[in-house]
C-alpha cells in the first residue's frame, strides 16, 4: 500500500504531462500508469517474489474493475474477514502459508525412532496434512499441530475430528509452547522466523530430540543432517540436541 501511495504523485505528474500534450486521458490510462509505476518501484525496492510486481501492476485495474461492476460493499468486508482469518498475524510473524508435501511428511516419519512412541509437534501446522498423516502411519505417536490463524486451525481441527485417531491441534503461537515436551519439532516457516526458532529450540529442547526444518536453514549452526525427500527437491534440515 505504501508503494501504491508512493507511485501516486508520479502518476499524477505523468498524467499532467500527457494532458499538457493533449494526449487522451481516462480512468483506464490512470490505472495502467499507476500500476506500471508501482510495479517498477516494487522491482527497484527488490521485494521478494515476482508476484509482488504482478500484484502492484494489477491492483489499480482491480479497483477500477470493482467500481465498474458496482459490487456491493459487503463483499469487500467479507473478503477482508476471510483473508484475516486465513493469514491472521502474518505481518508480525512474517510466516505465510507454506504447505509441505507428502514426500516431506514421509521423510520426517523415517527420522522417528521405531522402539518408542515419539512426541511430535508441527509448528505452523496449516491445514493439518502433516499431523494427520503422521498420526495415521504412526498410531503410537503423540502428534500435535499448532496454528495461529483461525481458519486453517478450524479446518484442521475438523479434519482430525472426522478422521478420528490421536491427532491434536492447538490454536495459538508456538512461542508459548515448551519444546522440552517433544522429541521432534517440525517447522516450515520462513527465513525471518529462523533465528527466533533456533534461540527457543536451543534453550528448551532436551538431549536426544530433533529439530527438522523444511527449506529454511539456521545460520547459527550447521545442520547435523540434510535429507532430500525427492530428487532435486529442497532440503529438509535436521539438528540433533
Amino acid at each position: 500500500m505504501l508503494i501504491q501511495c508512493g507511485a501516486m504523485p508520479l502518476t499524477l505528474a505523468v498524467i499532467y504531462m500527457a494532458a499538457s500534450f493533449r494526449f487522451p486521458v481516462d480512468y483506464l490510462t490512470v490505472a495502467v500508469v499507476q500500476g506500471v509505476l508501482a510495479a517498477a518501484l516494487t522491482w527497484k525496492l527488490a521485494l521478494a517474489g515476482w508476484w509482488w510486481r504482478a500484484i502492484q501492476l494489477l491492483f489499480p485495474l482491480a479497483i477500477l474493475t470493482a467500481l465498474a461492476l458496482q459490487l456491493p460493499t459487503w463483499l469487500f468486508g467479507a473478503a477482508f474477514l476471510l483473508l484475516l482469518g486465513w493469514y491472521w498475524s502474518t505481518f508480525r510473524t512474517q510466516v505465510p502459508y507454506y504447505p509441505s508435501s507428502p514426500a516431506v511428511w514421509d521423510a520426517v516419519r523415517q527420522l522417528l525412532p521405531a522402539d518408542k512412541a515419539p512426541r511430535v509437534i508441527d509448528i505452523g501446522s496449516g491445514l493439518g496434512g502433516f499431523v494427520l498423516y503422521l498420526s495415521r502411519v504412526r498410531p503410537d505417536a503423540q502428534v500435535s499441530g499448532i496454528e495461529l490463524a483461525p481458519l486453517p486451525f478450524l479446518y484442521s481441527w475438523l479434519r482430525a475430528k472426522l478422521a478420528g485417531g490421536r491427532a491434536q491441534f492447538l490454536l495459538g503461537d508456538y512461542e508459548k509452547l515448551d519444546f522440552s515436551q517433544f522429541d521432534l519439532v517440525f517447522a516450515y516457516l520462513s527465513p525471518a522466523a529462523m533465528p527466533g526458532l533456533w534461540r527457543k529450540a536451543s534453550a528448551e529442547m532436551c538431549p536426544g530430540s530433533m529439530l527438522a526444518s523444511y527449506e529454511f536453514i539456521v545460520e547459527e549452526r550447521s545442520p547435523d543432517r540434510i535429507v532430500h525427500a525427492t530428487e532435486g527437491d529442497v532440503p529438509l534440515y535436521i539438528w540433533y540436541f
